[in-house]
């Protein structure tokens, strides 16, 4: 997927052959933010504009705008992977939480490389 970044936001990319129009939504917050334009220029633009509308929006309204991605997530695994990832992280000298974090990124690094 083809994304935008813009004040810690990501936009997700598509285009409409039909109608000749990229257009997206601003991913990862409670709400739906969409942004359309006809060429890259106006949906990068359109995608900028409709953060700031959102910032704009919360700041109005008294409300903590949501980010995009924080860098904290939360995983559910069956007990028995739970456990095992637990001894190997021991084994490791690491903790449970930054096991997870590297097979996490030498997974999505090896999708990378694909």
């Amino acid at each position: 997927m083809n994304t935008l970044s813009y004040k810690g936001y990501i936009g997700s990319v598509a285009f409409s052959e039909k109608d000749g129009i990229f257009f997206g939504k601003v991913e990862g917050i409670n709400g739906v933010v969409n942004f359309e334009g006809e060429s890259v220029s106006e949906l990068t633009d359109a995608f900028h504009e409709a953060v700031d509308d959102y910032l704009a929006y919360c700041k109005d309204e008294g409300l903590e705008p949501d980010k995009s991605y924080t860098g904290a997530l939360n995983v559910r695994i069956s007990p028995s992977i739970h456990r095992r990832a637990a001894m190997l992280a021991r084994q490791s000298g690491v903790t449970l939480n930054a096991y997870i974090k590297d097979a996490v990124e030498q997974k999505v690094k090896h999708a990378a490389a694909l």
